[in-house]
């Protein structure tokens, strides 16, 4: 049963991916990649238990952290780029 869920995971954090390099909006791609962030995070959780070990769900909470925090600052710099543009063209 986890092995069907971690192979199911594994496809959608491929069709994430396809949607990172194709998606036509910055804001497109910035939630492609927190997407696969957060199954990364499911995927780590899966693991743990295909493996006996559940202790990696604190691995995949810590990820799932730097994961919230990193598109946050991605999207405050996109925001400011946005600014930016928008001051240079006044």
């Amino acid at each position: 049963m986890f092995a069907t869920a971690a192979a199911a995971l594994l496809v959608i954090m491929c069709l994430a991916l396809v949607r990172a390099f194709r998606g036509p909006k910055i804001y497109d791609r910035i939630l492609a990649v927190n997407m696969f962030g957060t199954k990364t995070v499911l995927l780590i959780a899966v693991y743990g238990f295909m493996t006996g070990r559940p202790e990696f769900l604190d691995l995949g909470i810590f990820y799932a952290l730097i994961n919230f925090v990193g598109v946050i600052a991605a999207l405050k710099f996109i925001e400011r780029l946005d600014e930016y543009d928008e001051q240079e063209e006044r």
